[in-house]
């Protein structure tokens, strides 16, 4: 894993394994990873998450909601210092773990207490130029928690598992009526990773989808 994480973290790397560290003692004491997790950090959950940022553009603004120990709000940072990463995230316990590693490793990050669907929220996180998320929801409920965090023509990237393809076939009409357009899926990490990330990708549309009568 260490080659796999210097040619993600470059010379950011130092960042990478003082994160790792917390959340292998930290992020297990406080709950917020399983302590069966830990051999699999690097390959399931660090580097799983920082390869996203080959689907994002230099300068962009990230909102990574539901962050919970920083996945993958917190990689991106570390990976990519040219974005302005929000992390979102409704429980007290979390945002304070994510504000100690936010501070401790001089990210720069905002952390916003609350709910992606929450106005409060969407005010002080919106206009994002992409929303990012790993294990939030199904594609239904979180499809509608993302989209009005994200500007118009901006990108919703949902980090998913082996039968994404399959949710979104199921649940597309809906999606699109929510407000997402080119819904697909991306593959991130390739020749980096032994299981390259898996994600939804979609647009929030620029014009209102009408509804059926």
């Amino acid at each position: 894993m260490r080659e796999a994480a210097e040619r993600v973290f470059g010379d950011r790397l130092t960042l990478a394994l003082g994160y790792y560290a917390s959340l292998a003692s930290d992020g297990v004491e406080r709950g917020l990873i399983g302590p069966r997790e830990v051999p699999r950090l690097w390959e399931r959950h660090i580097l799983n998450c920082a390869v996203l940022g080959e689907l994002i553009e230099e300068g962009a603004t990230v909102v990574d909601i539901g962050s919970g120990a920083g996945l993958p709000g917190i990689p991106l940072a570390i990976a990519r210092p040219d974005l302005t990463v929000k992390l979102v995230e409704p429980l007290l316990r979390r945002t304070r773990y994510l504000g100690e590693v936010n501070e401790s490793l001089g990210l720069g990050a905002i952390v916003v207490r609350g709910r992606a669907e929450q106005s409060g929220v969407v005010k002080e996180a919106g206009g994002a130029d992409y929303v990012t998320s790993r294990a939030v929801a199904p594609l239904e409920r979180l499809v509608p928690w993302s989209l009005p965090l994200v500007r118009k023509g901006g990108h919703m990237l949902a980090i998913k598992g082996a039968s994404a393809q399959e949710e979104i076939e199921r649940t597309r009409r809906d999606l699109e009526k929510s407000g997402a357009t080119e819904l697909h899926l991306a593959t991130c990490g390739v020749g980096i990773l032994t299981t390259p990330t898996t994600v939804v990708s979609a647009v929030r549309a620029t014009r209102r989808v009408a509804r059926a009568q």
